[in-house]
Parts: structure tokens; C-alpha cells; sequence
């Protein structure tokens, strides 16, 4: 058993590359994990960096200096978050207000549909099946209401938190964009002279990543506008929140159009009944969500590394559970993380008994 630990070992950790990604990814999981919450507004600095240094290279390739460039797209995030800010973000709160006012009745005739089933289908289900599930609604709506009151009465400590990322995080952007270079070559002063294999494995990230986070934005952007718009011509009920809910579904693959699809059935549903509204809203809505995995995602996410599906939902279901939404979001560029890791890990050649190994 020694014998096969140490000819495993020195396989893949006697070459120094290797020993010096090992020591830089144990170095960057000890720093997200012990200050991954205090590191939040990094993240997403970075995240917008990202998203708008794509804009600032095209600028550069029709030769705007720098400088020049920075300033005009900064100057462009800036006007976008104030009228996100100022805009956006009441019509969403009006809507959300909107349908907590309205969730009693939308709850009380549901328990009459409900309760219509034992009597159509009295095989399948009873009334006590229904009295049960309706308590369980009633329980996790109040459940709910109850962590949405907490959530109000501490709301004076998250109002300031907020109001230190809306100060920190455009400064941190304007820096990240400025200053990138003096930036990198800081970072990279800590390194050692040879390091191909951690460049190479940096530079296939950078890419992705920086692929993935546009196209992910743009993607969001896509699917939220051409979902309110469908709504809207449908009149359906809070159709920029159901849009804005379906857009940020995007962040999930797979899970996410599965579980935001439910909101806007039950909202259609309500509203229209089972009219032909509500056959029309649900196919424009299928449209949408077509169009978004045949033909968006494709063209935004040429560039990617491909993953398999179960690979995708393993890397969202770990890397979700270890740091939560940020986690979800780079789900995928830390799958392809991994991946390129285990393509550029060097490998030393040892010889093998195989004697000692008798499935060969």
C-alpha cells in the first residue's frame, strides 16, 4: 500500500510545476474559504471588470487609447447602475409589494381548485391529501412571511452594508480596469521565474472565464428583456418581476428554467385561467426559453470548454453548497477550472509492475 502511495506521489508531484499549482490552489481555497464573505465586493468588482474590459477590447481594437476607452465605458456602467438604481429597482419592489397583496386570494383559490380534485379523481387523491398540502402551503408561506419580517427588522445594518458596496464597488471597478496591468504584474511578482504550466493554465481561464462572465451577463440581459416583452404585449400580472426572475434563472443550467417556470404558470394561470391566454402566454414563453438554450447560448458560448451535463450539475450542486450564489455563478468556469488542471497537471512516466496490479 506505501509502495503505491509513493509511486502515486511521485508521479504527479515530482515534477516543480506541479508543485507549484498545488501550492497556489491551496493558497486561493484557504483565501476564499476563511474570507470569502469579507471578499464579496471583490468578486463582484472582478465579475464587472470582466464583463466590461470585453467592451473596452473592442474599443481598443478601433484604436481609442486606453485611457479613453476606460472613461467612456465606465462612465456608460455608472449611468447603467443609477438607472437601476432609480428606476429599476421601485418598479421591482412595486411589483413584489403587488403580489404579497395579492397572495391571499391567489392562495384561497387554489385551495378551491384544490379541493375540487377529490371529487373528479377520488382514486388518485383525498380530501385529507389536500387539507395536508394546503396546510404545508399555508406553513411555508407563513414560514416565509415571518423570515421576510426578521429580514425588515435588521434591515438598518443590510440598508449601510448596501450603501458600502454601492461606494466600494464602482471604486473597485474603476481601479480593476485602470490600473489591470500594474495589478497583474503584482500578482505575478509573487510567483517564480519558470512557471509555464500555471501561465498556461492561467491562460486558458482568463479566457473562459472572461467568455463565460459576458456571455452570462449578455445572456441575462437577452432573456429578461425579450421575456418582459412577451409578457407585456400578454398584460400578464408582474411581468418585469417574472422577467427579471426567468433572466436570473439563466445563472442555473438546467434547474433554473425548470423552477422559474412554476411562478409564471401559476401567475398565468390565475390571471387567465385555462383560456387560450393562457395556451398563447405559456408557447411565446417556450419560444423564449428555445431560443435562449438552441440558439443564444451557442452563439455566446462558442469559445467554452464542453462539459457534460452531469459535470455541470455536480460543479453547480459543490460549488453552490460551498459559497452560495457566487458559488452557482462560476459553477461552470470552475468546472473548466478543473478540467484544465487535470489536462496541464504534469505527469512523471513510472514504470508499472503489473504483477502487483492483476486487473491489467
Amino acid at each position: 500500500m506505501i509502495q503505491v502511495l509513493l509511486r502515486w506521489f511521485h508521479r504527479y508531484f515530482s515534477d516543480p510545476q506541479a508543485i507549484l499549482l498545488a501550492v497556489l490552489l491551496a493558497v486561493g481555497l484557504t483565501v476564499f474559504m476563511t474570507f470569502g464573505k469579507m471578499l464579496v465586493p471583490v468578486f463582484a468588482s472582478v465579475v464587472i471588470a470582466y464583463l466590461l474590459e470585453g467592451i473596452i477590447s473592442n474599443l481598443r481594437f478601433l484604436r481609442l487609447p486606453r485611457a479613453a476607452a476606460v472613461t467612456l465605458v465606465y462612465s456608460g456602467f455608472l449611468a447603467l447602475l443609477l438607472i437601476t438604481l432609480f428606476i429599476l429597482m421601485p418598479l421591482l419592489s412595486r411589483q413584489i409589494s403587488q403580489l404579497f397583496q395579492e397572495l391571499p386570494g391567489m392562495m384561497t383559490r387554489g385551495q378551491e381548485l384544490f379541493m375540487q380534485l377529490p371529487q373528479r379523481y377520488p382514486n388518485i387523491i383525498s380530501a385529507e391529501q389536500v387539507d395536508s398540502l394546503m396546510n404545508a402551503i399555508r406553513n411555508g408561506v407563513k414560514d416565509f412571511g415571518q423570515e421576510l419580517l426578521s429580514y425588515s427588522l435588521s434591515s438598518i445594518p443590510a440598508l449601510i452594508t448596501l450603501l458600502v458596496y454601492l461606494v466600494l464597488v464602482p471604486l473597485l471597478v474603476f481601479f480593476f480596469l485602470k490600473d489591470k496591468v500594474l495589478i497583474l504584474n503584482w500578482f505575478i511578482g509573487f510567483l517564480p521565474p519558470e512557471r509555464p504550466v500555471a501561465v498556461q493554465v492561467w491562460k486558458e481561464m482568463d479566457a473562459q472565464i472572461g467568455n463565460y462572465i459576458r456571455g452570462k451577463v449578455y445572456e441575462i440581459f437577452v432573456v429578461s428583456i425579450a421575456t418582459y416583452i412577451a409578457f407585456a404585449i400578454m398584460n400578464l400580472n408582474y411581468s418585469f418581476l417574472l422577467a427579471v426572475l426567468v433572466g436570473v434563472s439563466v445563472i442555473i443550467p438546467y434547474i433554473g428554467a425548470v423552477v422559474v417556470t412554476v411562478p409564471v404558470i401559476i401567475v398565468a394561470y390565475f390571471q387567465f385561467g385555462l383560456g387560450s391566454d393562457f395556451i398563447w402566454l405559456l408557447s411565446i414563453y417556450g419560444i423564449v426559453q428555445g431560443i435562449d438554450g438552441n440558439i443564444l447560448v451557442p452563439l455566446l458560448f462558442s469559445e467554452a470548454v464542453n462539459l457534460h451535463p452531469v459535470a455541470i450539475i455536480v460543479a453547480v450542486l459543490i460549488f453552490g453548497g460551498l459559497w452560495g450564489f457566487w458559488g452557482i455563478f462560476f459553477a461552470i468556469p470552475l468546472a473548466t477550472l478543473v478540467k484544465a488542471l487535470l489536462m496541464a497537471w504534469p505527469r512523471a512516466t513510472v514504470p508499472v509492475n503489473q504483477s502487483s496490479f492483476p486487473f491489467y
